[in-house]
């Protein structure tokens, strides 16, 4: 099983730890891209500071993430699965998994980049800002220029199993799996079972409640078919039907019956 994850837009601090070895990340083929689109990061932030917040889309009081993008080749790099924090990463709860499910996560979960493309959550980084959403300078829009390194390394990454999405439409557009890949991969929304509304803050929670519950029970569903079965095990209220044409995602809808 494979599991896309979003990253978090608020990260932990970097910490104290050797930095960034950019060779030593999951998926060596992104290197390349990864080295260009660090280049140019680092870059645009070392110049201009009103241009790059703009460029990054960040406010008034996130001016200090320019200054912090400048350091990122010497930076403390810690565990991604340590520097995205957030709703569905409360959630999800790394730190607390046996080490059993640990191996798991180190083995099933990919998290999308805008600066990365996508790391394992045992791969080292600093703490970064550049959303997926971000157009560079010399790049243009990230979710554009990630598409064809994440063509090459993505359906070797997912390997035969089920590919569980649950990234958001922005890292989505990084990489859409095809053709039998795309056959067994779900996505799931988060309804909210009265009314049958798409819930915010909720989805991510229970996104990562889904993920750690896949990982505590060790359960490995080997298609979308059995993943609906296993999460009903699991005690979640889901919803689907498999695609009138093949080679086509499942769409899973998971209901929940309060917002919080």
């Amino acid at each position: 099983m494979l599991v896309l994850l979003p990253p978090s837009e608020g990260k932990a601090a970097s910490g104290r730890g050797a930095p960034l070895k950019p060779e030593s990340l999951s998926l060596p083929g992104l290197t390349p891209a990864r080295e260009t689109v660090l280049g140019e990061l680092v870059e645009l932030c070392a110049g201009d500071e009103e241009k790059a917040r703009e460029v990054l889309g960040l406010s008034e009081g996130l001016r200090g993430e320019v200054a912090k993008n400048t350091e990122l080749r010497t930076a403390g790099a810690r565990p991604a699965g340590e520097i995205y924090t957030g709703v569905l990463y409360d959630a999800l709860d790394l730190a607390s998994l046996d080490p059993a499910a640990r191996k798991r996560a180190a083995r099933s979960l990919l998290v999308f980049s805008g600066l990365w493309g996508a790391v394992r959550v045992t791969d080292r980084i600093p703490s970064y800002r550049c959303s997926m959403g971000v157009k560079l300078p010399g790049l243009g829009a990230l979710g554009a220029y990630w598409r064809a390194p994440m063509a090459e390394v993505l359906p070797e990454a997912a390997g035969d199993g089920l590919v569980l999405d649950l990234r958001s439409s922005a890292y989505a557009a990084a990489w859409k799996p095809k053709g039998e890949v795309a056959g067994r991969t779900a996505t799931v929304r988060v309804l909210h079972a009265p009314t049958r509304k798409v819930v915010s803050h909720f989805n991510k929670a229970t996104k990562g409640r889904i993920v750690r519950s896949l990982l505590t029970s060790a359960s490995a569903p080997d298609g979308p078919a059995e993943l609906v079965e296993a999460l009903r095990d699991l005690g979640y209220e889901v919803e689907a039907e498999a695609p009138a044409k093949s080679g086509k995602p499942w769409s899973l809808d998971v209901l929940v019956a309060e917002i919080h």
